[in-house]
């Protein structure tokens, strides 16, 4: 479980003027500003949740990440997840998260998939024969046996993705973090996705929080959806609490964004 309590943070950042004269003065006369980035942030999630976590650029979705994956700690508030304290228990706590950013890789740029998921195995410490059961289930599953042997960076986008949520899964996590996870996938790719979300959830019980633009991701995967923006909780429902009559989830969200002004 997942209970985050009353989570504040704030970056202090240098304040960048227009103009050359502003940029030259900044060089020997640096003034900086407070942004708070989450402002009394709580909430809990359940075990086998599938939650997602939406709201506009520098909403605070990617701070609240951060946090819970124990990679930022905050200021003030608390956060325990499956009894322990993220930025406290790191070492413990990663060998029960996954994480896929669409944007960014865990695999090995030059070295086929297979040498990725091998050296994965050792940063993990998995067990060999745990390690064989949810390689060779993880590739039935998202059909990547054609693709073990074949350096990344000669994949597809679609084929990598794919191959970075078996990465995420290796160790058997218990909670999965997705941030854009189908981001510039064509629609087969998509829905391929998908369907093995839900199936994961479904079968293993796992806890899946999803950052997204791609409404349509939401309105296929998530349960429950938590909408952040100015790094407060501004709504936390599910998508028929808030969908008026015969809108899109597009349409849906585009309204929130406006009726809370984010």
């Amino acid at each position: 479980m997942i209970e985050v309590s009353h989570i504040t943070k704030t970056y202090r950042v240098a304040k960048r003027d227009a103009g050359f004269i502003n940029a030259f003065h900044s060089l020997f006369h640096r003034e900086y500003e407070e942004i708070r980035a989450l402002d009394d942030v709580s909430f809990t999630i359940q075990d086998g949740e599938m939650v997602g976590y939406i709201g506009p650029n520098g909403a605070g979705k990617s701070s609240t990440i951060k946090i819970l994956s124990g990679i930022l700690t905050p200021d003030s508030g608390t956060c325990v997840i499956n009894g322990r304290i993220p930025w406290e228990n790191r070492i413990r706590h990663v060998a029960d998260i996954g994480v896929v950013f669409g944007q960014r890789s865990q695999l090995w740029w030059d070295v086929p998939v297979a040498d990725s998921f091998e050296l994965l195995k050792d940063i993990y410490r998995i067990d060999d024969a745990v390690y064989r059961k949810n390689r060779e289930e993880l590739t039935e599953l998202l059909n990547l046996s054609e693709l073990l042997r074949t350096p990344t960076r000669q994949l597809s986008l679609g084929q990598r993705m794919r191959c970075e949520i078996a990465a995420s899964l290796l160790h058997s996590p218990r909670l999965l973090f997705l941030d854009e996870p189908t981001i510039g996938l064509d629609a087969v790719s998509k829905l391929a996705v998908r369907d093995f979300i839900r199936r994961l959830n479904a079968e293993h019980h796992t806890t899946v929080i999803l950052t997204t633009h791609d409404m349509q991701d939401i309105e296929a995967l998530a349960s429950r959806i938590l909408l952040i923006g100015k790094g407060r909780i501004l709504m936390d429902g599910t998508l028929d609490d808030i969908r008026r009559g015969g809108e899109s989830i597009d349409e849906t969200v585009a309204s929130l964004y406006q009726q809370y002004d984010i």
